[in-house]
């Protein structure tokens, strides 16, 4: 499988970079140590941000100017990442689901980046990272229908599969995910991208004894 950004999103979001990382992994609940970890970052963001600064934070901020710049309303429709650091920072309880989501949402926190979870034998064909359209249904995880014209897309042969608001429920993460596929989406620089991807790497081989791990850097 190759994954590949368009000449319109890279015409459109000049330095636009997005990790790769590919994995065996073995999916579990989600275990304390992981819950701590996230929780130790969700009471990171809150003392560092408001509600009213969150959106000037750099990557959040970069993935919000995507969207305008595509007709999207990033107020309407949040960044995954927006909306998780807000939820800390508002003290709402964090959603705990299984360790490969959760350990991407600790990613997606510190990072700031909208990252994509997928599992990678549900995903025919290459994958592009291009515009939605009209015309694109696509079936957002616990969302229904979502309305993705003007937000940036990763598509395979079959139709969207990750937006920076929400993955696609065909594509999506369960309990019974063997491989993995996860792109970070560095819209503008916040944390270094191959700092992330490494950091990323090992809370992989942590919690879900991630082997067969490939990564590199698309742009």
């Amino acid at each position: 499988m190759k994954v590949s950004i368009s000449s319109l999103v890279a015409e459109s979001c000049p330095g636009m970079q997005a990790g790769i990382i590919k994995a065996s992994v073995v999916n579990s609940e989600t275990s304390d140590g992981l819950w701590e970890e996230l929780q130790t970052e969700a009471s990171r963001i809150a003392a560092t941000y408001a509600t009213d600064t969150l959106s000037k934070r750099p990557a959040i901020a970069g993935t919000r100017k995507a969207y305008k710049t595509f007709g999207k309303d990033p107020a309407r429709y949040r960044v995954s990442s927006e909306a998780l650091c807000r939820r800390a920072i508002r003290g709402l309880d964090l959603y705990r689901i299984n360790t490969l989501v959760d350990l991407i949402n600790v990613v997606s926190m510190r990072s700031g980046y909208s990252i994509g979870g997928f599992d990678a034998d549900r995903i025919e064909g290459d994958m592009v990272l291009g515009v939605g359209t009209a015309d694109d249904v696509f079936h957002g995880i616990g969302r229904g229908l979502l309305n993705i014209e003007g937000m940036p897309v990763y598509r395979d042969n079959v139709g969207g599969v990750g937006t920076p608001t929400s993955d696609e429920e065909r594509t999506k993460i369960t309990m019974e995910t063997t491989h993995l596929l996860i792109t970070i989406n560095a819209y503008a620089p916040e944390m270094p991208l191959d700092e992330c991807m490494q950091w990323t790497i090992e809370l992989l081989g942590k919690y879900a004894h991630a082997t067969d791990v490939e990564s590199y850097i698309i742009k």
